[in-house]
């Protein structure tokens, strides 16, 4: 699941709940969202729908759910057109723009955010004419196209002065800067930084302080000055710690590592880099634990209403049967009265069928609760195995991402000493950078890996070779894990090849799945 907090230039609709709310109970603030959803539909109040609408499509964005997302965030696209509340609108169609962003859907954001931005021209709102030009330069610098980028956030830039938004303006400043620190052209970036830095402690935001001071640290590390990029690293661990954002801490820790290294006190980096290590595992089992909550959440709701379906088709059963025996009954008395000497055995036999029906009736229904109570027993035996293979796979793919990248770094480092003059030590060397070469092609773990993936998503094997089945072992496994939604960063460590090399491989799957240009090779792999 991506961190998205990083290029908010939307105002949020009344998402200050959501703020607090989302990485500490999301189930529990998604059931809150669907029961403000039904009363409001109760009531007819389609402005009230449309909003709660936008939140849980926030909600649901925020936790990687991106199809039930958009599914959301469409339907109050709809009502606020029927509405008219254009700016509502605009505001929706860029919340929309950055969840087809996220999920590589370049051509349906520029969509949303096109419109978006003539609505905004027309309403003369300047602050969402920047915000929208953000938005667009940052998908740019994602492409990366850095010129357009740069083009954009200037126009975004020339509109928020005008507004005189700081939040805004200090968001915008941020995103040239990290253009600026993408060229290489340092002073520029850390100008713009410093510009974003005075913005937000004005407006007093404090997370987009703490990533900002982050983003000044790596700049005075990357031109060399690392007791200065130490300097602004601390600060940004201090605030982090201060506010309870284990995301920045966790990027502080590891630039502190950084500049401990840069200073070749590689203790004081170990052991900052080991701590940096041990937040990602923290974060990464609790963003997979509000996952599983949501995911159950969103089931035990499906199966409620599939539930109340049933329960109401067999009320409404039960009601015909009541009736249709009511009917004989008023019948047969009617019958009755008129020739009671004659038809008293003939009653005495109805009401024996009756009773006889009625048992039956009781003891069918009986039989279909006992039924209901075995599938529910078995559905629930299903979710425990799949919420354990679910973990055994995160666990595993852990271990894969620990153990690579300390192979990586052992692997660097005796590359570096291999090149010594050192004679007499190369020899020793280069047999120790045979075996771990060895391991990284020869590691069992994919095997393990295979098995768990196969329990947890079992038709995608069987489903890719019949869509191409020419791929091989390694291009499948990228594929695997593209299906798992992992970052580049992660699938070039897991796989043991570098970031171009990942690229390359990427573009030959694409080349023998025939993916046409400009479609999502994860959202193609979702489909599978």
């Amino acid at each position: 699941m991506p961190q998205v907090r990083g290029q908010e230039l939307l105002p949020v609709v009344r998402l200050s709940d959501i703020n607090q709310l989302v990485p500490q109970q999301p189930d529990s603030f998604f059931l809150q969202l669907k029961t403000q959803l039904q009363q409001y539909r109760k009531q007819g109040n389609q402005p009230e729908e449309a909003i709660t609408l936008q939140q849980l499509g926030q909600l649901l964005y925020h936790h990687g759910n991106y199809s039930e997302a958009v599914e959301q965030l469409l339907e109050a696209d709809k009502l606020l057109r029927h509405l008219k509340q254009t700016a509502l609108l605009a505001a929706n169609l860029n919340i929309l723009g950055k969840v087809y962003t996220y999920n590589r859907q370049s051509d349906e954001a520029f969509g949303q955010y096109r419109e978006a931005l003539t609505i905004y021209q027309r309403l003369r709102q300047s602050a969402g004419v920047a915000a929208t030009y953000g938005l667009i330069g940052h998908l740019y610098e994602k492409k990366p196209d850095h010129d357009s980028a740069y083009y954009y956030q200037q126009l975004a830039l020339h509109y928020a002065r005008q507004a005189m938004d700081t939040a805004v303006l200090s968001k915008i400043y941020e995103n040239i800067g990290s253009i600026y620190e993408d060229r290489e052209r340092y002073d520029s970036a850390r100008y713009y930084f410093l510009l974003a830095l005075k913005g937000y402690r004005e407006t007093g935001n404090r997370l987009d302080q703490i990533e900002v001071i982050n983003n000044l640290g790596d700049v005075w590390s990357k031109t060399g000055y690392f007791s200065k990029g130490m300097e602004y690293a601390r600060a940004a661990a201090s605030m982090a710690l201060a506010t309870g954002e284990k995301y920045q801490l966790q990027s502080a820790y590891r630039d502190i590592s950084e500049n401990f290294a840069g200073m070749g006190q590689f203790d004081s980096a170990y052991i900052y880099l080991e701590k940096s290590r041990e937040l990602v595992q923290t974060i990464y089992k609790l963003e997979n634990s509000h996952q599983i909550s949501l995911m159950q959440t969103l089931h035990g709701m499906e199966k409620q209403q599939v539930e109340i379906s049933r329960l109401n088709a067999e009320r409404k059963l039960n009601w015909l049967l009541l009736v249709a025996i009511s009917a004989g009954l008023v019948l047969l008395g009617l019958l009755g009265a008129l020739v009671i000497s004659r038809q008293k055995m003939k009653i005495r036999n109805e009401r024996a069928v009756n009773e006889g029906n009625r048992k039956v009736y009781e003891t069918q229904t009986a039989l279909m609760e006992v039924e209901l109570k075995r599938q529910q027993a078995e559905e629930a035996s299903l979710k425990q195995q799949l919420d354990l293979k679910s973990r055994e796979l995160s666990s595993h793919i852990l271990h894969l991402i620990q153990k690579n990248e300390v192979m990586e770094e052992l692997k660097q480092g005796l590359t570096v000493i291999s090149k010594d003059d050192k004679r007499d030590q190369k020899k020793q060397v280069r047999q120790l950078l045979q075996k771990i070469n060895f391991s990284f092609s020869q590691d069992t773990y994919w095997e393990e890996f295979r098995l768990i993936f196969d329990k947890v998503h079992p038709a995608f094997m069987d489903n890719l070779q019949q869509v191409c089945p020419g791929l091989t072992p390694g291009e499948t496994r990228l594929l695997a894990l593209v299906r798992m939604n992992l970052n580049s960063a992660d699938m070039a460590t897991l796989l043991g090849v570098t970031g171009d090399s990942l690229r390359v491989l990427r573009y030959r799957v694409r080349k023998k799945l025939d993916l046409p240009q400009g479609e999502s090779l994860t959202a193609f792999v979702q489909t599978i």
